[in-house]
């Protein structure tokens, strides 16, 4: 019987959740889902030192937000728990104890400062990587150079300890990587990696190894930057006599030039989000933006982030939660950095938002009016969205973009003004505010439009000649949405209003 799938995503609450470690979970969320497996939520915790309160909260928040939800974990349950690494680690002592009794491991008592002259030895003697390893263990004070009696001693006086991994001499690990195919390290080149700290917590490397077994584990996909660490965690499935997950180490997500990882000095500098969701930290005043609240879609998202790294293999870009999952799969993983193109992002923002529905849309407008203090009908609020939906990338700019909406404008496009409005236009403008002003049926785009064609054809006056005199006493600006659409929202008695106004405030400014 083939095994269930079983990925997990594991980060560690030291902070907000990068961008690269959203579309990790969002492989893992595609790929299980594909599988029709499980995609866990597990909390690596083990570095007190780093624990920041509220990143557990946040990195929930952020995966729900788009819609990643795990199926079991930290917050979710399930049968494997418990899911934060905090909460395990007896766990843990009982492996690197079995590791120590079989000779795979040993206690190390080495202070820091015996370590850094240890480093300095090794430096002077012109070794390129100074390491506690299997050539310079021997020379280090540890369970391998102290006789039982000592080590026993030492650790029943409470002394300061390490575990650490006893890697062999002059051997090859080999594994096979989803996106790289076969990896090859010499453990020459690997140090006695520590399994267990001082403080009695488990490194990454032990936890989550123990971790992935016990929580039967099938894929790690997780990113570049464990590949070194890859090898360490072969052997140590090796030793303990279990079966190796299969193992996908994820492209890094660059800057937009391409040179280097992306980070949040990049974000900060340039002015886009790296993070989820916004993020302030307990004991700082500095505030980090978020997509979220930037106005990204999560849909958009998604979409935006699945493709940073993975081909569908042809030429298609939108795709739907449902669609990426029926499509994933980690052989279309490039092997590459992916460059984090924000330009792009947008794109697909506004894309999304273009296919969004105006009752949805809507929401957004109408919250950001409320907050202003300027009422809005519904009906009103998605005939305005309706009209800017081409024309904004995020949903905020509906209030923005539609400010004149609510309030005749107060100025008018010079550029306009000084080309047309001519004496032509302001005649044809006056008789078209008259004629919506004698109106008396149901107003609508296409009656705005008709009746104008009506004044036209009156006056013997072309379109081209007065249209943007027309858009520039509505709105204030020569460019934008639906003119027509602008009046049909407006309704006729205001759109006569406006174009009585224009005529009153620029009547010095007529162009000859």
């Amino acid at each position: 019987m083939e095994k269930e799938v079983r990925v997990r995503f594991a980060p560690s609450p030291t902070g907000p959740l990068h961008i690269g470690g959203v579309r990790t979970a969002l492989y893992n969320y595609l790929f299980a889902k594909r599988h029709n497996g499980k995609f866990i939520l597990r909390i690596e915790d083990t570095d007190q030192t780093r624990f920041v309160e509220g990143a557990e909260e946040y990195i929930r928040e952020s995966m729900e937000w788009l819609g990643i939800v795990p199926d079991e974990g930290q917050g979710y349950g399930g049968e494997f728990g418990p899911y934060k690494q905090s909460e395990r680690t007896e766990i843990y002592q009982k492996y690197a104890k079995q590791l120590i009794d079989e000779g795979k491991a040993y206690y190390a008592f080495d202070t820091p400062e015996e370590l850094e002259a240890m480093r300095e030895r090794l430096t002077e003697a012109r070794v390129l990587h100074p390491q506690y390893n299997a050539l310079t263990r021997n020379t280090m004070k540890n369970s391998l150079t102290l006789s039982d009696e000592e080590v026993k001693q030492k650790i029943e006086a409470g002394e300061p300890h390490v575990v650490r991994l006893k890697v062999p001499r002059k051997e090859d690990i080999r594994f096979k990587d989803a996106v790289r195919d076969w990896v090859l390290v010499n453990t020459d080149t690997l140090d006695d990696k520590v399994l267990m700290k001082s403080d009695g917590l488990p490194t990454y490397h032990l936890a989550n190894i123990v971790d992935d077994h016990l929580m039967e584990i099938t894929h790690v996909i997780r990113g570049e930057e464990w590949l070194p660490s890859a090898p360490i965690h072969v052997l140590l499935y090796e030793y303990l006599g279990w079966e190796a997950p299969t193992f996908c180490h994820l492209p890094l997500l660059l800057k937009p030039n391409g040179n280097g990882k992306l980070s949040k000095r990049d974000g900060d500098k340039h002015g886009y989000p790296v993070f989820p969701l916004d993020w302030q930290a307990p004991d700082s005043k500095e505030k980090s933006m978020g997509f979220r609240e930037q106005g990204y879609l999560p849909d958009a998202m998604v979409n935006f982030l699945a493709l940073l790294g993975w081909n569908p293999g042809d030429n298609r870009e939108m795709f739907t939660l449902e669609e990426l999952v029926e499509n994933f799969s980690l052989d279309r993983i490039i092997k590459g950095g992916a460059k984090f193109d924000i330009q792009k992002g947008q794109w697909f923002n506004q894309q999304y938002l273009k296919n969004t529905t105006n009752q949805e849309l809507a929401v957004f407008l109408l919250k950001d009016l409320n907050s202003k203090g300027i009422e809005c009908s519904q009906e009103k609020a998605e005939k305005i969205c309706n009209a800017l939906k081409e024309r904004v990338t995020f949903p905020n700019e509906f209030s923005v973009k539609g400010d004149f909406f609510f309030e005749a404008p107060q100025a008018y496009d010079e550029k306009v003004i000084r080309k047309k409005w001519t004496q032509e236009a302001v005649d044809t403008l006056r008789a078209y505010a008259e004629a919506l002003a004698a109106f008396e049926g149901e107003f609508s785009a296409e009656k705005a439009k008709e009746i104008l064609n009506e004044v036209l054809e009156k006056l013997g006056v072309k379109i081209g000649r007065i249209m943007q005199a027309l858009r520039v006493s509505i709105s204030g600006s020569g460019s934008g949405a639906d003119l027509m659409e602008i009046l049909d929202i407006l309704g006729k008695e205001e759109t006569a209003r406006r174009i009585n106004d224009a005529i009153e405030k620029l009547a010095g400014q007529v162009k000859a």
